[in-house]
């Protein structure tokens, strides 16, 4: 197509590369014009599914003729699509970076979590800005509003433990970096985290990092909250207490849950109760889900689920979600809404 209904800013991103190839595959694909962020060169000769693609320069013509654009890419990159489109685009904007978040036409989206009833929802405006929430608020969400739906909920204490993917390139770089520098005895790069990283736990990044782990703990609150108030099976969640640890992991978000029930139905009952869509329940007689073994795998997956010993209406789970194909998932399902 020679002008493709979507736009794709940061094609070559982690982030872009999983649009790229959930756009590709799906049923039927989508088209799409592939476009440089900043720290990509444009002209750059790259696939899209099968087929030889270039990737294209920022500007307003490359923007003009779509219907849907996404924001994948940089901050910078994000920054300058946002001052292209103006304050009452011709398209919609599918932002996965945050960085259109405090506008006042921008909606969240999650459509995992939404209701499949459209009526309980406003309908998508084509020319709106649509956050895709933080794949670990979806995550959650998709989790505790199921549970919700079959065993009401009195009150959750969650930790969620972060993978270095989430800042990009970057991030997955310097744990690279800081592994191999700490087992040779060399100075760590401490550019995105500020301090180490590599064979330890984070609560709180160095002072100098560009974007703290507090701001992603309140944005996770923030997301989760209002996924958790969408109408319709699982509604009226109480809304748990998050903690949010950097975890030396390349990819993928863990979860370690504790849940108190109204009535706890039993191990058993729970697990047959949370498989359902894009929930994968892994029972007592196989091994837990983790990490590594989740990337590139849609929705989530949760296993060792067991009784609080010390609570008789209380039980712990662990979840695993690949946070940039859980993000990008939700993204081409608002673009397929959208065009």
């Amino acid at each position: 197509m020679s002008n493709p209904p979507i736009a794709l800013v940061g094609s070559e991103s982690l982030l872009g590369r999983e649009i790229r190839d959930l756009a590709a595959t799906g049923d039927p694909p989508l088209a799409m014009r592939l476009i440089a962020a900043d720290d990509e060169k444009s002209g750059t000769l790259t696939r899209l599914g099968d087929e030889p693609a270039v990737v294209e320069e920022l500007d307003e013509d490359t923007l003009s003729s779509a219907r849907a654009v996404f924001l994948a890419g940089s901050a910078e990159s994000s920054r300058k699509a946002l001052e292209i489109a103006g304050e009452s685009p011709d398209f919609a904007i599918v932002d996965l970076t945050f960085a259109a978040e405090e506008r006042p036409d921008a909606r969240l989206r999650a459509p995992m979590v939404e209701p499949d009833d459209a009526s309980q929802v406003d309908q998508p405006d084509p020319a709106a800005v649509h956050i895709v929430a933080h794949p670990a608020a979806i995550a959650l969400a998709l989790f505790l509003r199921r549970l919700q739906f079959r065993d009401p909920i009195r009150r959750s204490v969650i930790q969620i433990f972060a993978p270095a993917s989430e800042h990009g390139v970057r991030g997955v770089e310097e744990l690279q970096g800081q592994t191999v520098s700490l087992l040779s005895f060399k100075s760590l790069p401490q550019t995105v985290f500020d301090t180490q990283l590599g064979f330890t736990m984070l609560a709180k990044y160095g002072m100098e990092a560009p974007a703290p782990l507090e701001e992603s703990e309140m944005r996770i609150e923030r997301h989760l909250a209002s996924l958790l108030g969408l109408p319709g099976d699982g509604e009226g969640v109480p809304m748990p207490s998050l903690r949010l640890i950097q975890a030396p992991v390349f990819h993928g978000y863990t979860f370690s849950a504790w849940v108190e029930f109204e009535e706890n139905p039993g191990v058993e009952a729970i697990e047959n109760g949370l498989a359902f869509g894009a929930i994968d329940v892994r029972t007592g007689e196989l091994d837990p889900p983790n990490n590594v073994g989740q990337a590139g795998q849609n929705g989530i997956s949760i296993g060792a689920i067991a009784a609080d010993r010390n609570d008789p209406e209380a039980c712990w789970f662990w979840l695993v979600a690949d946070n940039l194909r859980l993000a990008a998932e939700n993204a081409v399902m608002v673009a397929r809404q959208l065009v």
